[in-house]
């Protein structure tokens, strides 16, 4: 293979690498590092053409089709011929119409819970579960080295649009996608653009002497307890969704900084610390050229946040709102930034210590009751806790799923062979409490 073939690795694919333990069975390459995604389909689907339309996704976005290498010291990416995607049928014809939305959440967490490793590629596949000729559940799994939540929306338009065109619609075809390993090679050869000095500044001066929240765990590193990860799902009080949304107007914040203040009154409570820096994930895709890209652009963005002083939760919001707008407009590749705060992770990488990132979800634009062609498509809402989840490679993942009706729905995926269910639980508790002491009395006397 000549050199022209080698494509270097994003700092996202590096990051994987980090993480990964050369185990094939766990990890950011293993079988259970996916992303699943489901939507419920009216109309009849014929499932030939629905291939069809998948490959053509396929050939469109290259990273569907790529391998991440490693030879020696040499990393990089290696792009492959288009191959056929697998999908399957499953038969739901027995379900009762008032058991269907259950049946379709329930076949997501199934196929979840199944091995879909990086090899053979390509690295995304589709299941359709069928109820009757006009009734269905579509569910795309993807491997989550090669997508991120942002890209299986991307996908999923892409292939209902494919669909529509070749049942003869008159959809318009999208432009040509910029390909993930454009974006690679721009931030490896671009640092004036993709790395400026200044950010680097800034993250140097902000995190000098913090180190990540670290959450105590149940079970130590070193018990080797087999790797799997769980997942608690509950919804949150209406009455703290509705004041979250007057809390974020008044005070100028999003939704999302109004949450993570309040996580950071949750951080307080437990540890005592008021000087917090928080593991947060971006979407890192401000580049418009990259806004229809499929890959992993997935980014850690430390928050830090001092709530010294703080008298009230809008005293604590302000602050966390100067963090967010700071720090997202200074983003760059996590890797990097730990070049310049080299002890930031030392907290989170002791036998007894793990991270716990917090996440929004909040797609800028998604499948919600769109009709394209003959079918209409709306997401499948996820509430079950599961025993099996995606892979989260080291400690727990908060998330936050925001809906467009304003309906806020945790999520909190954890390591069981690092934390019991009973300890999330507990702390989904007193999250829930803080949410209720803070957004529900933004005025009030704050208590940490």
């Amino acid at each position: 293979m000549s050199d022209s073939e080698r494509y270097p690795v994003s700092f996202a694919q590096q990051m994987l690498c980090v993480f990964d333990s050369g185990d094939p069975n766990s990890g950011p390459f293993g079988p259970h590092h996916n992303i699943t995604w489901a939507w419920r389909v009216g109309g009849s689907v014929d499932t030939a053409i629905l291939a069809a339309s998948l490959d053509e996704v396929v050939a469109r976005h290259e990273v569907l089709r790529t391998r991440i290498v490693q030879d020696g010291e040499d990393l990089y990416q290696q792009v492959a011929p288009p191959s056929p995607a697998e999908v399957s049928e499953v038969d739901l014809s027995g379900v009762a119409d008032g058991d269907r939305d259950r049946r379709s959440e329930e076949l997501v967490i199934e196929l979840e819970g199944q091995r879909f490793g990086i090899e053979p590629l390509p690295l995304v596949r589709a299941v359709l579960g069928r109820f009757d000729d006009q009734d269905s559940v579509l569910v795309l799994i993807a491997h989550h080295a090669a997508v991120d939540g942002w890209s299986m929306q991307v996908m999923a338009n892409d292939l209902a649009s494919g669909y529509a065109r070749r049942t003869g619609h008159d959809v318009p075809a999208t432009p040509v996608p910029t390909q993930y390993r454009d974006f690679a090679v721009w931030q490896r050869t671009e640092p004036e653009e993709a790395l400026p000095a200044a950010h680097l500044e800034y993250w140097k001066n902000k995190l000098a002497g913090a180190t990540m929240v670290a959450t105590k765990m149940d079970y130590p590193r070193s018990a080797n307890r087999p790797v799997s990860t769980s997942v608690l799902r509950y919804p949150v009080a209406s009455e703290i969704s509705d004041a979250l949304t007057t809390v974020a107007r008044e005070n100028r914040a999003t939704k999302f900084m109004v949450l993570l203040a309040a996580y950071n009154v949750l951080v307080a409570r437990r540890t005592g610390i008021t000087d917090i820096t928080v593991a947060t994930i971006g979407s890192n895709r401000k580049q418009a050229r990259f806004q229809d890209t499929v890959g992993n652009f997935t980014n850690f963005i430390p928050l830090r946040t001092d709530l010294a002083g703080c008298e009230t939760f809008q005293d604590v919001l302000a602050r966390t709102r100067t963090s967010c707008i700071e720090a997202y407009s200074k983003e760059i590749p996590f890797l990097v930034l730990l070049s310049v705060a080299p002890e930031l992770m030392s907290s989170v990488a002791t036998d007894n210590d793990a991270l716990m990132a917090f996440q929004p979800m909040q797609l800028p634009f998604t499948l919600e009751g769109e009709r394209v062609g003959d079918l209409e498509l709306r997401g499948v809402p996820r509430r079950r806790s599961q025993q099996v989840g995606t892979e989260i490679p080291d400690g727990a993942l908060w998330q936050l799923d925001v809906a467009p009706t304003g309906e806020i729905h945790a999520y909190l995926g954890y390591n069981t062979h690092k934390f019991t269910e009973t300890t999330m639980r507990v702390m989904a508790d007193e999250f829930d409490q803080v949410l209720k002491d803070t957004v529900l009395d933004q005025h009030g006397p704050l208590r940490i």
